[in-house]
């Protein structure tokens, strides 16, 4: 588990702009974005008592949609650019068969 300290580390930036820490860093705006060294810019606005957990739980929503750590699991080893064409094309069959998939569900839910 190497990505462990990048969601350690975007755990901690979390932490840092989370409404519940405000008192300890009043120089902080509430909807302060933080960006890490790896440009990633994910927001989420923390409510007020709001469970900790359940913020954690958004936060690891967003950060697993802006696929940056995809990125990084791809850029841990180097990658030939024949590997990288076939792993774009089987990530847009798999995109293409999920568009499909949605397609047919709503065209089933209109006929209901």
């Amino acid at each position: 588990m190497r990505s462990f300290p990048v969601v350690l580390a975007l755990f901690f930036a979390f932490v840092a702009s989370s409404s519940a820490f405000m008192a300890l860093r009043p120089a902080l705006l509430p909807n302060a974005r933080t960006t890490t060294a790896l440009n990633v810019d994910i927001m989420i606005e923390v409510n007020q008592g709001e469970p900790i957990d359940s913020a954690l739980r958004r936060f690891k929503r967003e950060v697993n949609k802006s696929g940056h750590l995809i990125d990084l699991r791809h850029k841990r080893y180097h990658e030939s650019s024949q590997e990288k064409v076939k792993r774009k094309a089987a990530q847009a069959r798999l995109r293409k068969r999920f568009e499909r998939m949605q397609k047919r569900r709503m065209q089933q839910q209109n006929r209901v």
